[in-house]
């Protein structure tokens, strides 16, 4: 992709994170009733991996101790 506006559009879901220089995580989160993917984007301070790998480590197990995220 030669246009840079272009290729950040195809991507704004998660260029904010990049464009910050902050760490950001996507987790799987559950189906929609159609079957198609949700996830959990979380995002945490510079430097804050540990703190995210954590949290995201959490929607994990709530995940799975509940079956998935709520639909709505």
């Amino acid at each position: 992709m030669n246009d840079p506006l272009a290729m950040y559009l195809s991507d704004i879901y998660t260029i904010s994170a990049n464009l910050a220089g902050i760490p950001g995580i996507s987790v799987p989160c559950g189906l929609t009733s159609a079957g198609l993917p949700i996830g959990l984007q979380l995002q945490a301070a510079a430097f804050s991996e540990t703190k995210l790998l954590q949290a995201a480590t959490m929607a994990e197990a709530a995940r799975a101790a509940i079956g998935a995220c709520p639909v709505s």
